[in-house]
């Protein structure tokens, strides 16, 4: 069917095209609210512009397409195969594309707030500027995606895999991301004040510069993590393991230290607490001694508690379920080589 004899048959009030071949057709600004297109195959059409507000295009063949600035709002691409598309400055806001193959497509500053994208294939996409508002990401595959300057505030990203995912600069605010595998994930400049990150693995993660001012990470794993000049007052490290992270001029002004390892960590020009700084002096300067054979040997007595008010409540008014069956330990020595933890 070729464009002319489309348009006139929706000029008559037809608006179910389903199962048609459509391949390279030029729709582009044309005007197509609530078209019924299951199963057409749309390869390579031209839907730029278009305005197909509320249309169905689920199982459609959309790769390599041209939907951009597309108006698709409340749309359903559910099972779409939008392999290679381009998407561009698409509006598709609470729009279903739960199952939607998006490898490799441009969705470059693309609306997709309140969109459904459970288990859709997201592997390699260019999402960079997107709005991904209150978006149901979850068991989606965003390995290798660019979510560079993405909003993702409020998003479901339960279960979704983020293998090399690109979080530059990501607007991830209050995001629930608790337990998520973000090993070796760029998180640059990213915001993620009040994020739950608790229990996450940030193994090898670039969070250089990043906001997360009151965010949780009680028992997040940032081994060799680079948190350089984060900004970190406020925020909740206990039980934490920072082993040879880079924590040079980061701010941990009121953050909660109780519990965690800093074995070889990096913390030059660290911001904190009056109290918390004497415990960091302490621990740089026993660091040299700790590159001898010789294990560091403990304090006769530990040095005085801290006040409250110098760095906030951070007494150890509980224990992670594998301390409570043991006393809190004492103060021993804070050598960087030391297998226990640094208690506050």
């Amino acid at each position: 069917m070729d464009i002319r004899h489309l348009l006139e048959q929706y000029e008559g009030g037809q608006r179910d095209f389903t199962g048609l071949d459509l391949r390279n057709i030029d729709l582009s600004r044309q005007t197509l609210l609530g078209l019924g297109l299951v199963g057409t195959n749309l390869t390579g059409a031209n839907l730029s512009r278009a305005f197909l507000t509320q249309s169905d295009l689920s199982e459609t063949f959309l790769n390599w397409a041209d939907l951009s600035y597309v108006k698709l709002s409340e749309g359903r691409l559910v099972d779409a195969d939008l392999t290679k598309a381009v998407l561009v400055g698409a509006f598709l806001v609470k729009s279903d594309l739960s199952k939607a193959k998006l490898s490799g497509a441009d969705l470059n500053g693309a609306n997709l707030r309140g969109a459904c994208l459970h288990r859709a294939n997201l592997c390699g996409t260019n999402l960079q500027g997107a709005n991904l508002r209150n978006a149901d990401l979850s068991g989606a595959n965003l390995s290798w995606a660019n979510l560079n300057g993405a909003r993702l505030s409020g998003a479901n990203l339960t279960g979704a895999f983020l293998t090399g995912v690109n979080l530059e600069k990501a607007f991830l605010n209050g995001l629930d991301l608790k337990g998520v595998d973000l090993t070796g994930v760029n998180l640059s400049q990213a915001k993620l004040n009040g994020a739950d990150l608790s229990q996450a693995n940030l193994t090898l993660s670039n969070l250089s510069e990043a906001q997360l001012q009151g965010a949780s990470m009680t028992q997040a794993n940032l081994m060799g993590a680079d948190l350089s000049g984060a900004h970190l007052s406020h925020a909740e490290l206990s039980w934490s393991d920072l082993s040879r992270a880079n924590l040079d001029r980061a701010d941990l002004s009121h953050a909660h230290l109780l519990g965690i390892k800093l074995d070889e960590a990096r913390f030059q020009a660290v911001i904190l607490s009056e109290a918390a700084r004497k415990y960091f002096s302490l621990l740089s300067s026993e660091s040299q001694s700790s590159r001898q054979d010789a294990p560091a040997t403990p304090m006769d007595s530990p040095p005085p508690a801290p006040r409250q008010d110098d760095w906030g409540a951070i007494a150890p008014s509980y224990a992670p379920p594998s301390y409570r069956s043991t006393p809190a330990p004492q103060l021993g020595s804070l050598s960087a080589s030391s297998d226990r933890p640094l208690w506050y």
